[in-house]
């Protein structure tokens, strides 16, 4: 079933993207929860139209993401945590605890737009998060997680 995204949709796609997907998937929570609506030849030419005239304000969104990226490639990102016996933590760091280490930087951006490798970390140490600032702006951010003062 192919369809037109109205939504981002994580794993998925982003909004306008055309994507083909199965049948359940498209009919039984897509459509329903508006996310999508069915690609028909009259949807495609009007996305087509839109997507022209969206691409002049594109640009400037991109030029924008990418000064962000760069303001964000310079950082030097800490984030304490409890730690057990050996490097291990109690709980877990995840996009969340990267998101709000960006946001004392000065860069607000939601959670969902910052993948962690593996979705959580369990232990110190050096990792690298990917920052998703627009569909065509990726960047890595990294960070260091250490023990929490006593």
């Amino acid at each position: 079933m192919e369809l037109i995204l109205k939504k981002d949709v994580e794993n998925l796609g982003f909004a306008d993207d055309v994507v083909e997907v199965k049948n359940g998937y498209g009919r039984n929570f897509l459509i329903p929860g508006g996310f999508a609506v069915l690609a028909t030849p009259s949807a495609k030419k009007v996305l087509e139209e839109t997507l022209k005239q969206r691409s002049f304000k594109e640009k400037k969104e991109i030029e924008d993401a990418e000064k962000i990226a760069k303001k964000i490639a310079g950082f030097e990102i800490k984030i304490a945590a409890k730690v057990g016996s050996g490097d291990k933590l109690f709980g877990s760091v995840s996009n969340a605890d990267v998101s709000e280490a960006l946001g004392k930087e000065g860069v607000e951006l939601e959670k969902k737009f910052i993948t962690v490798p593996g979705g959580t970390i369990k232990r110190l140490g050096q990792y690298e998060a990917s920052v998703r600032l627009h569909r065509a702006v990726v960047t890595p951010v990294a960070f260091e997680i250490v023990a929490q003062a006593k």
